[in-house]
């Protein structure tokens, strides 16, 4: 992005487009307009998501409505939070980790999710050749 660029005209598309988002949760991470319409869009757009917990338990994380978003926007952005904080994830304390053993951490994560999700799309986009006629791969749940 350049100065100039329109946050959400940059940032939703973005977001829309990608594979994977990683979400880090902060102590102040629920004030943030764009952190949590980040969130809500991954979570509405069914991305996998690797959430981040900094400095912060999930369970400390709540939306709080300071008279600044519409009750629909609270709905939304607590609904994302919630299927966020109900996903594995990792953990970093700033004051006891070790930063580069947790990059290193994360940065596996990311990768490995990333590998597994091409791995995905690669298999649904495979056909197979089944006794003369084309037939698409079984899906299993």
């Amino acid at each position: 992005m350049k100065p100039g660029d329109k946050l959400f005209g940059k940032i939703d598309p973005a977001i829309r487009n990608c594979k994977l988002g990683v979400a880090i949760f902060s102590p102040n991470y629920c004030d943030s307009y764009f952190c949590l319409h980040e969130l809500a869009l991954l979570m509405e757009s069914k991305k996998r998501v690797i959430p981040i917990f900094c400095d912060v338990k999930p369970s400390q994380l709540q939306v709080v409505d300071y008279g600044t978003h519409s009750p629909e926007q609270l709905q939304r952005f607590s609904l994302a939070l919630e299927e966020a904080k109900y996903t594995v994830g990792l953990a970093f304390d700033t004051l006891e980790g070790d930063w580069s053993s947790f990059l290193n951490t994360a940065t596996d994560a990311v990768i490995k999710n990333l590998v597994e999700l091409e791995a995905l799309k690669s298999s649904k986009n495979t056909t197979y050749i089944v006794q003369g006629r084309q037939q698409e791969p079984r899906q299993h749940f």
